[in-house]
């Protein structure tokens, strides 16, 4: 039961990383659409807040690389932990433990958030 827990818990960590990361790749998003417009119309000369926003979406996807990366590592250490467990008669280890929806996700918004960046600097995909 307490692996159970420990496991939701850890789930909802990684949610956190999926909020805060949509918000940062949204938002970075959102400022490097506004200021292109403005520099396609000569309004804006400099780059700088176009970068910004840029900056924002890799910051979003790094913090998600990071996220996943703990998330799995944790997740690793935590089955490795139970079976040991289950092995020397501690737990009786009879639930699973299921696919992280989370992660599916996360993985997911991994690559909306790669492929943003790709129609950014490339001017290419969905979202160019």
């Amino acid at each position: 039961m307490s692996f159970q827990r420990t496991r939701m818990s850890a789930d909802r960590t990684l949610m956190s990383v999926i909020r805060t990361s949509l918000s940062l790749i949204g938002f970075g998003f959102t400022i490097f659409q506004f200021f292109q417009k403005l520099r396609e119309a000569g309004t804006l000369t400099s780059g700088s807040p176009r970068n910004f926003g840029l900056a924002l979406v890799y910051l979003g996807v790094g913090m998600l690389v990071v996220g996943i990366i703990y998330h799995l590592q944790f997740m690793q250490g935590l089955r490795q932990e139970r079976a040991e467990m289950t092995k020397a008669g501690l737990i009786h280890g009879q639930s699973v433990f299921p696919t992280s929806l989370t992660l599916i996700v996360a993985v997911l918004l991994l690559l909306v958030g790669l492929i943003a960046i790709m129609g950014m600097t490339l001017n290419v995909g969905p979202f160019a």
